[in-house]
């Protein structure tokens, strides 16, 4: 699974360079409980401060990886890179488990998480979302399989832990096999996806369901041993989440939105093959269900 990383990370060379220091060490933390002694930044403090502190998960390629260095990687990585330097600051990162960043935004130890966040009307009860391009649910399988995502009952499918998929999806899709009376649904979760995807290399799992760029990259990755199974469903905006009423989402969308406008921002979606999900404008909250 190492070597599935090297292609993501060769075209992510010719990215934007991450300014700014990194703690590669990941963070856990309690991911039920804010941390109430911190108070998000305003934009002021930030803009004094010259840096913005991002959150990030390194394991869910091609949006967000690492490189052999260990150095977080990725085009939603790139891009928050891009609209940092847009306006004007360092990014500082911090390598964190993906349950944890929502906490840590609430409890004001870092500024954006970048995680491939579904924009959700559950989610921004506690944060705001900067929408950044959209994605689908995608499954895949081993080539030559019957797997059909909309025949799923009894069979053994991987996922990513704590994602929309392993949380509302499966679980869905489980319930329903039950009330029909039919087998149900083994869900496994794995805390990263480049072990979902070994998983269904290695035949331990039938499929795995995730975000439609994480399975398409996936399936160019491996071509001859994954393939796209069923169609792309539940689409829904990709969001950077920030504090709740925080006056920093103005301007992370501003910026965005220039680099929308001057071609940056889909050169940089094109260098992670994620141009399916562009936008054409910067929006909060966009989410909606």
């Amino acid at each position: 699974m190492k070597r599935r990383h090297l292609a993501p990370a060769v075209l992510a060379a010719a990215t934007l360079v991450l300014t700014g220091c990194v703690n590669t060490d990941v963070a856990g933390g309690d991911a039920a409980t804010p941390d109430a002694a911190h108070e998000a930044r305003t934009w002021s403090e930030i803009e004094a401060s010259g840096v913005l502190k991002v959150g990030t998960i390194v394991d869910y390629p091609p949006n967000e990886f690492k490189t052999d260095d260990g150095e977080p990687t990725g085009w939603a990585v790139d891009l928050v890179a891009a609209i940092a330097s847009e306006l004007g600051l360092e990014v500082e990162w911090e390598v964190l488990q993906f349950d944890s960043i929502l906490p840590r935004i609430e409890g004001g130890t870092i500024d954006v998480g970048v995680g491939s966040f579904g924009d959700t009307l559950e989610r921004q009860e506690a944060v705001d979302f900067v929408n950044y391009s959209e994605a689908g649910t995608l499954w895949a399988a081993q080539p030559g399989s019957d797997v059909d995502p909309d025949a799923a009952c009894g069979l053994t499918i991987a996922v990513m832990a704590t994602g929309t998929q392993h949380l509302i999806e499966l679980p869905e899709r489980d319930a329903a096999c039950r009330e029909a009376g039919e087998p149900p649904i083994v869900i496994e979760p794995y805390t990263g996806q480049p072990e979902v995807t070994n998983a269904v290399v290695l035949g331990k799992a039938d499929a795995f369901s995730a975000d439609s760029p994480v399975t398409i990259d996936a399936a160019s990755q491996l071509d001859g041993e994954l393939e796209v199974v069923g169609d792309l469903f539940d689409t829904v905006p990709y969001g950077f989440p920030v504090a709740k009423g925080s006056d920093l989402s103005p301007r992370l969308a501003d910026a965005l939105q220039r680099l929308i406008d001057d071609g940056t921002y889909l050169e940089i979606l094109e260098r992670g093959k994620s141009e399916g999900g562009a936008i054409e404008a910067a929006t909060i909250n966009a989410g909606t269900e």
